[in-house]
């Protein structure tokens, strides 16, 4: 409680997390209504299905796009122009008239994606010149809730004021939301933050952010585990509608009551976190976390319906522990000239394994058993768990030779 105290007498840290609320609440409900209004435009399905597709994309170009948002020490200028933008860009969705116009919609969709990959390079290296460190989890945590909290209010809000008054409404609501975000990133107030010079060649400065997380050995070791968790996550979620029609003999209606079970417990998960990481060490609590998940994963492969919903909360708490830690070691570990580039790699190991995973799933449902999945995953945590629950090597620091070579100009390694 006293790390919530904190928070909540910090400015940076509720202007920070308001902002999160605010975008939050746009964002899901805009990503709900974005799908179904192509859907509706153009009976496609397939092409609603683009919506998603699109919105992940821009993180396989995360290296690249953080290392454009080192170039600048204002990256608090960047949240700010990110959320101003994208405000202006969801204004033209009220041109969308007809199925000829569904190509805006995808091109705004795929310019969320980038602003979802710039902020979080911005606002990785503003947080911690805004926030003490021993607060980082607690904030990250506390970021996390705000968006999963907003995932099990606002999709309904946003479907609602689509059938009500349209696809264009829910645009405007998501341009006003984007806004408020912009004006309380106003009011954060973060020390200064080390920007790249531009002699940097930019095939080197890309180099150097991997070449930088490479070299932390233990950071390295947590990166890895969450992306195999992550490719576990999106093998053992194509299962769900076999989990609830073959396992529990259920409508398919009851995936929504899951998918609410489980944001549930990824709010829980996100205000258990910072006060968990001030006590517990940070390959612990990622291990920990994978555990967890693990456990879940193999409840969901029994025919009983309460195993199933304990298996949900489960994941829902365990694997934003993981993602958690990630963000804040990044953010504690990582000089601020590198965080954008790094927590661009970061966010595509993470992210891209899980889509890998979906791909997996869905291929693997048309020869194998849903429970053959699920016990495979659960094997996979588990090994998983194990490698990150190991004690660090004695000298798990970044050596000399592994840092970023220094241009002209930078001095690199001064918060290790």
């Amino acid at each position: 409680m006293a790390g919530l105290t904190r928070v909540a007498h910090s400015r940076n840290a509720t202007a920070y997390l308001a902002a999160v609320l605010v975008s939050s609440f746009g964002t899901s409900a805009m990503m709900l209504a974005a799908g179904i209004w192509v859907m509706t435009l153009t009976g496609s399905s397939s092409l609603a299905a683009w919506v998603g597709f699109l919105l992940w994309a821009p993180t396989l170009a995360g290296p690249l796009i953080g290392a454009v948002v080192d170039r600048t020490p204002h990256r608090r200028q960047v949240m700010i122009a990110a959320h101003t933008v994208m405000g202006l860009l969801l204004l033209l969705l009220l041109l969308v008239d007809d199925r000829t116009d569904v190509w805006l919609i995808f091109a705004v969709m795929l310019a969320y994606g980038v602003s979802f990959v710039v902020l979080d390079a911005a606002e990785t290296a503003v947080l911690p010149a805004a926030i003490p460190a021993d607060l980082l989890g607690d904030v990250n945590g506390l970021r996390m809730s705000a968006s999963e909290g907003m995932k099990l209010a606002a999709p309904l809000v946003g479907a609602g004021l689509f059938t009500w008054l349209g696809g264009a409404s829910v645009a405007l609501l998501d341009a006003v939301t984007f806004f408020a975000a912009a004006a309380l990133c106003l009011l954060i107030r973060p020390g200064p933050i080390a920007g790249e010079p531009e002699t940097a060649p930019w095939r080197a400065r890309i180099a150097d952010g991997a070449r930088l997380l490479w070299g932390h050995r233990e950071l390295r070791r947590i990166v890895l585990c969450a992306a195999a968790v992550m490719a576990v996550a999106g093998l053992a979620g194509t299962t769900i509608y076999a989990v609830v029609d073959e396992g529990l003999q259920r409508a398919p209606a009851v995936v929504g009551v899951l998918s609410a079970v489980q944001g549930a417990g990824s709010v829980a998960g996100g205000f258990l976190a910072g006060p968990l990481l001030r006590r517990i060490r940070p390959h612990v609590f990622a291990g920990a976390g994978i555990a967890v998940f693990g456990i879940g994963t193999l409840l969901r492969a029994t025919p009983s319906p309460a195993a199933v919903a304990v298996s949900s909360l489960l994941a829902g708490i365990a694997l934003p522990w993981v993602l958690i830690t990630v963000a804040t070691r990044v953010q504690s570990d990582i000089p601020a000239a590198y965080l954008g580039r790094v927590s661009g790699t970061v966010a595509l190991l993470t992210f891209a394994p899980g889509a890998i995973g979906q791909a997996a799933g869905a291929s693997l449902l048309a020869v194998a058993d849903y429970r053959l999945i699920l016990t495979a995953g659960a094997v996979a945590a588990a090994v998983t768990a194990a490698l990150c629950l190991r004690p660090p090597h004695p000298r798990a620091r970044l050596s000399y030779a592994s840092r970023p070579r220094q241009h002209r100009g930078v001095r690199s390694g001064t918060r290790w």
